[in-house]
């Protein structure tokens, strides 16, 4: 019972943190319109920059700051924060299919420099020794779960309550009418462009803050967590839960997560030892049905608005 109860916390721990991702798509997708698939490259700048800034001194790569958590988290989006900044700077007056080509391209890249620039990133054998919160009590797993879970509820609350209050904020309802009719929107004076890298730099320093959390909830990372199938996990969180909504954002995130590990669960229990490998696509599959299932019977997904493309 005890393992059990260890086991649900750390399960609610790692879905709340593809809740905290996929709210910061949200800003950028649900109530903005901004097409992004690197999100994979932008948790991953979140993670790196935490876990460097705060792990202990390690002689094959930069490393040693001794920062504490809270300071590395909030480094974490700051820096991501830029990095998409910097990223809508030079792709937001692309159309839709560009801007996620160039968003695509972001991801690889940032995934490629953690793979190879070793003496920054320890390359591919990652970055170990990443402090945790509360590590003085992971010789008890319950009491380290439920405190970690915890943690990162607290993390997730204040995120979801942030981004609610800036949803219903006049600046949210600049970027709702720019979504709507950016002619009409412009035409009141409004600048598309500088609200729209403002979205994009927002939602992906929530994404960085997302990363940084998991590496430390982790305690260890390494550039083959960063691939495109958490850039496919967490649109499908989005569009399950409902593009436009918070709630959304989090419910979707569980209910692809519950699905994601049960069908891993399922092809381990039923599928043979020497199959096991082709037997892990059924997780993309699974999601993948489940979401033309969601498209069909409520294209809104779960929480959706129903009409327009508004935070709810």
């Amino acid at each position: 019972m005890i393992d059990l109860l260890g086991y649900g916390a750390f399960f609610l721990s790692t879905a709340l943190i593809f809740g905290i991702i996929t709210l910061g798509l949200n800003l950028q997708w649900g109530l903005t319109g901004l097409f992004n698939v690197g999100i994979a490259g932008f948790v991953a700048i979140g993670a790196y920059t935490s876990a460097l800034l705060t792990t202990p001194e390690a002689a094959d790569r930069v490393g040693g700051f001794g920062w504490p958590i809270a300071l590395g988290w909030v480094a974490a989006m700051l820096v991501t924060g830029g990095a998409a900044a910097f990223t809508g700077f030079a792709t937001l007056r692309l159309k839709s299919d560009y801007l996620a080509i160039t968003t695509f391209g972001v991801a690889v890249v940032v995934q490629l420099v953690a793979l190879n620039a070793q003496g920054l990133t320890g390359g591919p054998f990652g970055v170990a020794f990443i402090p945790r919160p509360f590590a003085d009590l992971q010789s008890d797993p319950l009491a380290f779960n439920l405190v970690n879970l915890a943690v990162i509820g607290a993390v997730t609350l204040a995120i979801y309550l942030a981004l609610e209050r800036l949803a219903h904020s006049p600046w949210g309802r600049v970027l709702k009418a720019l979504r709507e009719d950016e002619r009409a929107a412009i035409s009141l004076g409004k600048s598309a462009r500088s609200y729209r890298i403002q979205a994009f730099a927002v939602g992906g320093a929530v994404m960085g803050l997302a990363g940084a959390v998991q590496a430390h909830f982790i305690g260890f990372i390494a550039p083959d967590n960063y691939v495109p199938t958490l850039t496919f996990q967490v649109w499908a969180m989005l569009m399950v839960g409902g593009s436009g909504s918070n709630r959304g954002a989090l419910m979707g995130a569980l209910v692809v997560w519950v699905l994601w590990i049960g069908a891993g669960s399922l092809s381990s229990a039923v599928v043979p030892g020497d199959w096991q490998a082709r037997a892990a696509s059924l997780q993309i599959v699974a999601i993948g049905v489940t979401l033309c299932i969601i498209l069909l019977l409520r294209p809104q997904g779960f929480f959706g608005p129903r009409r327009g493309g508004g935070m709810e």
